[in-house]
């Protein structure tokens, strides 16, 4: 590796391996190879320990109808959501390169990419997706899906139970449409289209969950860089034909006022209310369980690499994979916020800003993450750090960058029909105001937490090492006062560890 006179690079000798420090400037660099992948994860030590022996852890189409006003430029909008997702899954494959044996995807490539003001995007992310960790929207389509096989009626809180329950099963376990395809066109307006644009951003997002298990995944770039790609087309091609079937079925109004999924009115169509019908909604059932318990996995593994950073309290707790192998703090964590997003907001007004409430503040980390790749690969130059073994081309990071720059401005514009024309009755942005507001009291809280009061009672905070008896390998944060400080930077290095074995803390 090549280097100049201003990166050094240290050996720590600790009581069972010995592991390179790379050193510029203020910076420093840990280098480990995990057991999943023979490529070196190179990352700021700052950030959550590369876990060597890592423990193994056993519909829209009405909607973006609606959206964008008609059958034609619907079709087009499933096309460009394929070229965004794959523009994005070149970045995550890139990023993947950089930390193949880190599992959390986001979560890891946000604490790389920005880790100074240090722990502020850890904490700031963690607060976030420990908020926002519910599957209720899933869980309720779910349902929804259930009772149109059943071909009963449903209340409010008959559909709240059927939710609850299977998601609490999720943890243990023709020509009319296209003779004119522009109709309505000309009703799209900027609200409707990023609406539009947001769903079909949720309906292709499923191949990001294989990034956040990539340290389960033996050699994950070489894996994912074909079977990623490929997929993607192929859902593609499925979500296409799949609306060319609707379309060819019902007609643009018939699916637009229904009150049943887009499915259902195709199979009412095609074979008519009969037991086949409502047998055919059975695969759809087991694909949306499916998706269920895939969010559940993606979402705990996210949930135990922010608990890895240690800016969480009860590191063991968001951590350990006893005795099932799994982390089961993060699935009880989903399950129980959940469960109250479920039954606590009311159907309507309330349960949609709920689950509106976590689209923006998502959609500024998106946007963060695709500048994010661009400062890894400005850092990693200065530390002449080897190319990854992906690299995304320019043209796929410049369309990411725009089309989520694009989903920040394009909210902010109004629905058509006024102020109050959302998905709720009252003013359409509260819950862009609301998502920011939340970003910011996360900032109040890492402010007061790592700079006001460390500094008023005299301390700092410095990072150690946990192993635990399951396999995992943890930061916890420690107080340190003022004037041990010195001596806590002489034992310990970067990472936390003992520098020589036998010395106490």
């Amino acid at each position: 590796m090549e280097k100049d006179e201003e990166t050094q690079v240290t050996v720590t000798v600790h009581a069972n391996k010995s592991e390179p420090i790379l050193q510029r400037g203020g910076a420093n660099y840990t280098a480990e190879t995990g057991i999943n992948s023979t490529s070196v994860t190179y990352q700021d030590a700052s950030g959550a320990p590369v876990e060597v022996d890592s423990p193994r852890l056993i519909q829209a189409a009405a909607t973006i109808l609606a959206g964008v006003g008609s059958v034609g430029l619907s079709m087009i909008y499933w096309f460009i959501g394929y070229l965004l997702s794959q523009s994005t899954l070149a970045l995550y494959l890139e990023l993947a390169s950089y930390f193949p044996s880190r599992s959390g995807s986001e979560v890891v490539y946000l604490e790389q990419a920005y880790p100074k003001p240090q722990y502020f995007f850890p904490t700031t992310f963690a607060v976030k997706h420990v908020v926002f960790s519910f599957g209720s929207s899933n869980a309720v389509v779910l349902a929804q899906y259930l009772f149109g096989i059943s071909g009963k009626e449903y209340t409010n809180w008959q559909l709240k139970g059927v939710a609850v329950a299977v998601y609490t099963l999720a943890l243990i376990d023709p020509q009319l449409n296209w003779r004119n395809a522009w109709e309505g066109t000309s009703e799209a307006s900027a609200y409707g289209a990023t609406n539009a644009m947001m769903k079909l951003i949720f309906s292709y997002a499923g191949y990001t969950n294989a990034f956040s298990v990539a340290n389960e995944i033996k050699n994950p770039v070489k894996t994912l860089r074909w079977s990623a790609p490929f997929s993607l087309i192929l859902v593609t091609s499925l979500y296409i034909l799949v609306n060319v079937a609707y379309f060819s079925a019902a007609s643009r109004e018939e699916i637009l006022s229904s009150k049943q999924i887009a499915a259902g009115i195709f199979f009412e169509k095609v074979f008519g209310t009969n037991g086949a019908a409502r047998a055919l909604n059975v695969l759809i059932c087991i694909n949306a369980f499916g998706n269920l318990i895939a969010v559940m996995i993606n979402y705990s593994r996210m949930l135990r690499e922010t608990g890895r950073q240690g800016v969480l309290p009860w590191s063991k707790f968001w951590t350990s994979t006893r005795p099932f192998g799994t982390p089961l703090g993060p699935y009880t964590v989903q399950w129980a916020i959940t469960v109250i997003m479920i039954l606590a907001p009311p159907a309507g007004d309330a349960f949609n800003f709920v689950v509106d409430l976590s689209v923006y503040p998502t959609s500024i980390f998106n946007f963060l993450l695709v500048v994010g790749l661009l400062v890894i690969r400005r850092r990693r130059r200065k530390f002449h750090l080897p190319r990854p073994e992906y690299r995304a081309w320019s043209i796929a990071i410049v369309f990411a960058l725009l089309t989520n720059l694009y989903l920040l401005v394009a909210p902010w514009y109004p629905p058509s029909d006024g102020a109050n024309g959302g998905d709720v009755s009252f003013w359409y942005g509260t819950y862009l105001v609301v998502g920011i507001g939340l970003l910011l009291l996360c900032g109040i809280y890492y402010y007061v937490w790592i700079e006001a009061l460390p500094k008023y009672k005299g301390y700092q905070y410095r990072q150690s090492l946990l192993e635990f008896d399951d396999g995992s390998v943890v930061h916890k944060l420690v107080k340190v006062s003022n004037t041990d400080l010195d001596k806590w930077d002489e034992h310990h290095d970067a990472v936390g560890r003992l520098r020589y074995p036998g010395i106490s803390n």
